[in-house]
């Protein structure tokens, strides 16, 4: 994956985005914030999305991989150095849900924890949902869902994390933004920012046509 600054993006150029494919601006990024509009899923070996946030402009933005084998990687954005990042995730293994709103507390804490578990090298320990928060914006419908966990580190060190994710379910999956620092940070200074940049996400699929974006597949290439 390869990381981009975020004056490579901007609000405008999100939103010129999501209006070529008829969709809502994002009207709720905060001043002195960059946005994305990003299409994930153009190999051939995932379903296309349309992604959308917004996020702080010293941020890097990080997007996914592409070769002829297909896409890997995510869309993530973060001032890694201090271990504040947005990434977006979608659910291994689950189906549309038809009303995400309806979904238990145990279906959000399966999905976040598979969501900050890609990583093999650390381990996790701890995680607990404090909050939820039904939202419904855009013609879309999405849980605000606030959870603090302990980062145990290949190096043997525990930091407690907190932060808060946006989960939807657009196309014929679930997808999530979880937005995510230490917690002593997270306490003195982003809550706020990551609470914004959750708040701003916006996930699309349905009755869109994205084949303009999309990589031919491995066989186009032979």
């Amino acid at each position: 994956m390869k990381p981009s600054p975020a004056m490579a993006y901007g609000l405008d150029k999100a939103n010129n985005k999501l209006a070529s494919f008829g969709l809502p601006l994002l009207n709720n990024v905060p001043n002195g914030y960059s946005a994305l509009a990003e299409i994930y899923g153009k190999g051939a070996n995932r379903s296309p999305l349309l992604v959308a946030f917004g996020f702080p402009l010293d941020w890097v933005v990080t997007l996914p991989s592409q070769d002829v084998n297909g896409e890997d990687g995510t869309i993530q954005a973060g001032e890694y150095a201090k271990g504040d990042t947005a990434t977006f995730f979608v659910v291994p293994n689950e189906g549309k849900a038809e009303n995400i709103l309806e979904k238990d507390k145990g279906f959000f804490t399966s999905a976040l924890i598979a969501a900050i578990s890609q990583k093999s090298n650390n381990v996790y320990q701890d995680f607990k949902i404090t909050k939820m928060e039904p939202v419904t914006v855009d013609n879309g419908k999405y849980m605000l869902v606030d959870f603090k966990y302990t980062l145990l580190t290949g190096a043997g060190f525990e930091v407690e994390r907190k932060g808060v994710s946006s989960v939807t379910s657009a196309g014929d999956g679930v997808q999530l933004l979880w937005c995510a620092s230490i917690a002593a940070r997270y306490k003195n200074k982003t809550e706020g920012q990551l609470r914004s940049i959750a708040q701003s996400f916006r996930c699309y699929a349905d009755g869109l046509n994205f084949s303009a974006d999309l990589r031919p597949a491995a066989q186009d290439f032979l």
